[in-house]
């Protein structure tokens, strides 16, 4: 399994004054949103208990961890990390000014677990380069987790990144890719 991330070309400025440059900014391609069915039945079949009794235990692991955040505790996501509920407010100078409207928003503030990132460092990526009138330019593929290291292109560790060239010219003339 690989992470997929799209690397488009986008025009960037910095002030309004600057006419701006082109870049490639990368950002992680998504797939669909699991529904809640599809993850209860593939975890039943993991699990070897009915969809039934694993449906009753994550709606229940739900309420559960849903009470003991809104109650101010941080609570175990097994094999995941932690959650905790947190808020971001303006300060004030005096203790007279505190009130509940400086809460500006309310947030959910996830840590994940040291295994959750090591099984994140070590999954290879795909990388789809895009150029600014929607063509594919570019892949570039890590068959670790280890990420290329530009200053030590023969090797990282033991990656073994690829890059293939896209035939961009559409067959007319011979080209990088062919």
């Amino acid at each position: 399994m690989a992470l997929k991330v799209k690397a488009v070309e986008r025009l960037l400025k910095f002030d309004k004054e600057s006419a701006g440059k082109y870049r490639y900014v990368m950002k992680a391609d998504l797939y669909t949103s699991l529904t809640q069915a599809k993850v209860i039945k593939e975890a039943a079949l993991r699990s070897g208990v009915s969809q039934g009794v694993m449906k009753a235990c994550w709606d229940a692991a739900g309420e559960v961890i849903k009470a003991w955040a809104t109650e101010g505790h941080s609570v175990a996501l097994p094999g995941l990390g932690t959650m905790r509920f947190g808020l971001r407010s303006k300060a004030v100078e005096k203790v007279e000014d505190v009130k509940t409207s400086l809460i500006e928003s309310r947030r959910i503030i996830f840590t994940p677990s040291v295994d959750l990132k090591d099984e994140l460092a070590n999954t290879s990526i795909q990388i789809t380069c895009i150029d600014r009138n929607g063509d594919i330019v570019k892949r570039v593929t890590s068959t670790s987790g280890d990420v290329e290291d530009p200053e030590n292109p023969s090797g990282n560790g033991g990656s073994d990144p690829t890059s293939t060239p896209v035939n961009t010219n559409n067959g007319d003339e011979p080209g990088e890719g062919d």
